[in-house]
């Protein structure tokens, strides 16, 4: 089980709570914070004061206000009002995500909700019952309103949820899964269950989780294809990258020369060969730039998976109410448009190697298309078009989204950070990035055959073999569908890396 204390949680735990159902728990240490903050609210609401989102409307309306009998209406009116999302729902792991980063949020103590309520979050959760969340119509500011409005109706008993695969209303998910809602919201509740950037977090940090795990695939993808090209080693010796001083770089070079340890395949530079082109010789710096970027990204991610991103702020201690701005996602709105370029650089060279590979102009010998009868067979050809494809598509979704807004709420919320379109954006770049490098390590694979894969380093031998046990060399045309989905399906295994590192 998993302790929630809103300072500490990882993004490794993010990914085991969402996708492996670890089990989550409060830390008592942080329920007395909870009760504090929410008897300061209840003593607002008995002073009849106008306090922004406890007894006033919302945004423009800020100005309107509500009387203590109405709070209670005034936040389920804003759950049912605000949940516009549309397009397809998000994948059940993503909401989940939702769930615990907003659980995380509320429990230190500056949002003034009851415990119940952030337990019954917790409860499903543990339970598994997952709220329906469609994908778009957040602007990433003023948090994630409509992605957060629709994962927070289920809580009242309103809205849909999916169980084994199947949407249901959440008054049939509700009884299956034997909990009950909670029956009223008190003030304030309904703003704390919805504002805040969870939902571009948690499409955004598993998009993370997930790219991290691949550069370091994308290595083992750059030393397979530099055995299958014969590439020259003499540009990964640790003089080079030294000198230069770029953290990333120094590591990806370093992985390098121990994957491509005693390799018959790969060789020096000599009098015949003193250098390769760029997406072999310049594979560690630019791999050593998306190492980089992770590192940045990742800092700013687990910052604001620990954060609080409410509005008004509740300050106990000062018996204050702060109408503030945390729940602007610039931050992570510029994070995510930079992990999408990263992870679309990392696609772009990979496939420069595939299409090396399959043109016998730039093999350094191997059979067109690395088929043993070209003509009669078209062989890789088409995998490097569908490499193509994808990052061709990538450099469109690259474009980022930070750099628009459009002003709303009658222009009281005027700048915006469209912080989830980055965030499902960057997810869309990573999935292609899978894609593209598992076509280049099947390519590879395929490359080496012809080489002579009892020439391979010892490290690389374990991953053709491995790849090899699942997909076959292919003397004649077949149908390359089944293959490129099946290496994708093994590269994101979880034991795949333990094979090399």
């Amino acid at each position: 089980m998993i302790i929630l204390d809103g300072k500490n949680l990882t993004l490794k735990q993010l990914h085991q709570i969402s996708r492996l159902h670890e089990k989550v728990k409060i830390d008592e240490n942080q329920i007395e914070c909870i009760h504090k903050a929410r008897i300061f609210v209840e003593e607002l609401v008995e002073k009849d004061e106008p306090v922004y989102g406890i007894n006033t409307g919302f945004g423009k309306l800020a100005t309107e206000s509500i009387h203590k009998k109405e709070v209670s209406q005034l936040q389920k009116n804003l759950l049912m009002s605000h949940a516009c999302g549309i397009g397809n729902v998000l994948s059940e792991d993503v909401v989940r995500a939702m769930l615990v980063l907003r659980i995380n949020a509320l429990i230190k103590g500056y949002s003034g909700i009851r415990l119940c309520v952030i337990e019954k979050m917790v409860e499903f959760l543990n339970k598994n019952l997952v709220p329906v969340v469609y994908e778009k119509g957040s602007l990433g500011a003023s948090g994630d309103l409509a992605l957060l409005s629709h994962m927070s109706l289920p809580i009242i008993g309103m809205g849909e949820v999916i169980i084994d695969g199947q949407i249901m209303c959440a008054t049939e998910g509700l009884k299956i899964k034997n909990i009950k809602p909670i029956e009223d919201l008190s003030a304030k509740e309904g703003l704390c269950l919805i504002n805040g950037t969870q939902a571009m977090s948690a499409i955004g940090g598993l998009a993370l989780y997930d790219a991290i795990k691949l550069m370091k695939i994308s290595n083992m993808s750059f030393a397979l294809s530099m055995e299958a090209l014969k590439g020259i080693t003499s540009a990964l010796d640790p003089k080079v990258h030294e000198i230069r001083g770029q953290e990333g770089q120094m590591v990806v070079a370093s992985a390098m020369r121990n994957y491509l340890r005693n390799s018959h395949l790969s060789m020096p530079q000599d009098e015949k060969r003193v250098q390769d082109a760029y997406s072999l010789r310049c594979s560690p710096q630019v791999h050593g730039a998306t190492y980089d970027a992770l590192k940045h990204i990742k800092d700013i991610v687990k910052r604001e998976m620990n954060a609080v991103t409410d509005n008004p702020l509740i300050f106990e201690n000062e018996k204050e109410v702060i109408s503030s701005g945390n729940f602007h996602g610039q931050p992570l709105a510029l994070a995510f448009d930079y992990l999408g370029i990263a992870m679309a650089e990392l696609a772009n060279i990979s496939e420069r190697r595939l299409e090396r590979m399959v043109n016998p102009q730039l093999s350094n010998g191997l059979p067109a298309f690395l088929v043993k009868k070209p003509g009669l067979n078209s062989g890789f050809m088409i995998v490097q078009y569908a490499a193509a494809s994808l990052v061709s598509e990538n450099k469109v979704l690259a474009h980022p989204a930070s750099v628009d807004s459009i002003p709303s709420s009658a222009n009281q919320e005027d700048h915006v950070s469209m912080g989830a379109i980055s965030a499902r954006k960057a997810r869309t770049i990573v999935d292609h990035a899978y894609q593209v490098i598992a076509m280049e390590m099947m390519t590879a694979c395929q490359a080496i055959d012809f080489r002579g894969n009892d020439l391979l380093g010892p490290v690389t031998k374990k991953v053709y073999d491995h790849i090899r046990s699942n997909v076959p060399f292919l003397d004649q045309d077949a149908v390359m569908h089944p293959y490129l989905v099946k290496v994708e399906e093994i590269i994101k295994e979880d034991s795949f890396i333990d094979l090399f590192e």
